[in-house]
């Protein structure tokens, strides 16, 4: 029988760890009964486990947010798509037939406004594609990016470039806030906003069309055409856009809406790059976004543009890097496709198929084909 004095050594662990002292060795002694009491599986999931999804989550959290969107955000309303007809030996009087509209006795004027970054090649393109039908171009630019970086006016220093537009030009520039930590879209919305008042020194009127989108959104020449010619077209209608990457290359699909037309009606038409209707003509151009010469270049929007906050890791700018995802056709930020349904999701995983399609580009690229190798089918290579 035991004393009354004598414990079981079990009860020592018991005695430590319940202590209020907090001298160093019974500190100690609380850790190592602390260990006793943990099985190995418990120590696998603390030491092991823990930090891997730890680590996991810092550096691909990313993914599996977008990899669950399926499960938080529905796709947004349909669009009404409107079929698109052209064939260039067609009247445009049978053409605005095609479409249910009447044809006008003159056509309507067309002012095509874009703010500019530094997409000095594929701005060029653009006119080029539109020249024939605009009866005014408006640009504006900053000193600053959307992130509250300063940058030269790079449209006036390549001024020279665009002497064939100069007569028909209405070119602003205006001095950024540079309010580092704002949300960029903020800024963006600063610098739509004065376009609207450019948009009134370059004289225009009611009933004008307005095209309203980014340098690297190109409405076909046929597509202008067609609505400045036909009578009782939508007030504002939403242009469907081929959506390439990097180049022409790389065709991934047909989602581009952003890109819009608009019959001007001053005091309610307001410059924007948002959903404004449920009305989109089909096949009526291309978006070739990150389509850049120069490796410099694609650094700049990257860290310019108003998702930056996708450049999570400094790695994500090396030139290397960047240029041996240009030729796999692979995405810059290492983000899964945003997309609604997990079909899509796993459809648009991988890299983007290689396209040795040439058919159906904008006339000027083709033209001069040799300038603008960089964009064409098999020439992935960017300059230093």
């Amino acid at each position: 029988m035991m004393s009354d004095g004598y414990k079981k050594s079990d009860d020592i662990c018991e005695d430590v760890c319940g202590s209020q002292t907090s001298n160093s060795p019974l500190s100690m002694s609380r850790l190592r009964c602390f260990c006793q009491g943990l099985d190995v599986k418990t120590l696998i999931v603390l030491f092991l486990f823990v930090p891997t999804c730890i680590v996991g989550a810092y550096f691909h959290g990313q993914k599996v947010t977008y990899f669950l969107r399926p499960l938080w955000q529905s796709p947004p309303k349909p669009f009404i798509e409107m079929t698109h007809y052209y064939h260039e030996n067609i009247t445009m009087e049978n053409l605005c037939k095609l479409h249910g509209w009447g044809v006008r006795e003159f056509p309507r004027r067309v002012y095509d406004a874009v703010l500019f970054n530094n997409e000095v090649d594929m701005l060029t393109i653009r006119w080029k594609e539109l020249y024939p039908y605009v009866t005014q171009y408006v640009l504006l630019e900053s000193n600053s990016t959307f992130t509250a970086l300063p940058k030269p006016y790079f449209f006036a220093l390549s001024r020279d470039k665009f002497k064939f537009v100069e007569q028909r030009l209405t070119y602003g520039t205006i001095g950024g806030r540079f309010r580092r930590g704002e949300n960029p879209f903020i800024e963006e919305a600063y610098q739509r906003v004065a376009l609207d008042q450019l948009l009134q020194i370059a004289g225009i009127e009611d009933d004008d069309l307005l095209i309203m989108s980014d340098v690297d959104e190109i409405p076909s020449r046929h597509t202008i055409n067609l609505l400045r010619w036909c009578d009782d077209i939508p007030q504002i209608l939403h242009l469907q856009l081929r959506n390439y990457l990097y180049s022409f290359e790389f065709y991934f699909d047909s989602k581009s809406w952003r890109a819009s037309v608009h019959r001007y009606r001053r005091g309610k038409t307001r410059y924007a790059h948002y959903r404004q209707t449920d009305y989109l003509l089909s096949d009526a151009g291309w978006h070739c976004s990150f389509c850049f010469r120069h490796i410099s270049d694609f650094i700049f929007k990257m860290k310019a543009y108003s998702h930056n906050d996708r450049v999570r890791f400094s790695h994500y700018l090396d030139p290397k890097r960047i240029q041996d995802i240009i030729c796999r056709g692979a995405d810059l930020y290492d983000m899964l496709p945003e997309e609604y349904t997990f079909k899509d999701i796993i459809r648009r995983l991988g890299p983007i198929p290689h396209s040795y399609s040439g058919v159906h580009l904008p006339a000027h690229l083709l033209d001069n084909a040799d300038k603008y190798k960089y964009l064409l089918p098999g020439n992935c290579r960017r300059e230093g």
